[in-house]
């Protein structure tokens, strides 16, 4: 059985069923992102490079437009 089989079976169970299974997925994966200072470093690096080229970001307006497509 293929991923693409496992996934239109479970596109049919109920919206709770989807959701736990989910979870369940989830949690049997191993952590993407662990970090020391949980994330400290990167934030103020990125925020250094907006410090130093505001263009480089996106306005609240940029990002709720994207969103919104």
């Amino acid at each position: 059985m293929s991923v693409e089989d496992i996934q239109a079976l479970a596109m049919q169970l109920p919206e709770a069923q989807r959701a736990r299974l989910a979870g369940e997925l989830l949690t049997s994966l191993p952590a993407v992102l662990v970090d020391e200072d949980d994330g400290i470093a990167e934030a103020r690096r990125r925020s250094k490079e907006l410090d130093d080229d505001p263009d480089s970001g996106y306005s609240w307006e940029e990002i709720r437009q994207s969103i919104g497509r």
